[in-house]
């Protein structure tokens, strides 16, 4: 089983910045890809971000140029720097992983998710 736990998250006004991060823990053989998702109030979770392990990334249309992902391989934590942030950046953030284990299972595994509040 692996464990995700993000932190970071809090109250920011517009045009502020915020950083997350997602640590990984637990029994497992691999990380593969690791991702941010988000649901505001009301509405389905949608991709944010994501990353490989060899570090290739893939971001969302709406919200490229405002963010950057990036992990520590050895850490098995994943960040998600945002900045310019909108009051429609106002969600909870799930971290998300993709989980190779030592028995070959693969598996995607889900953080509890971190607030993230955009208003002045």
């Amino acid at each position: 089983q692996v464990q995700l736990v993000e932190s970071g998250g809090g109250l920011v006004q517009p045009g502020g910045s915020l950083r997350l991060s997602c640590a990984a823990s637990g029994s497992f053989f691999s990380i593969n890809t690791m991702g941010w998702y988000r649901q505001a109030l009301g509405k389905q979770r949608e991709l944010v971000a994501t990353i490989t392990s060899d570090g290739s990334t893939n971001y969302a249309d709406s919200l490229n140029g405002r963010l950057a992902i990036s992990r520590d391989n050895a850490k098995n934590t994943v960040f998600l720097q945002m900045s310019r942030l909108k009051p429609d950046d106002t969600a909870v953030y799930y971290c998300n992983a993709d989980v190779q284990y030592t028995n070959g299972d693969r598996g995607t595994s889900w953080g509890q998710g971190t607030q993230v509040t955009v208003s002045s």
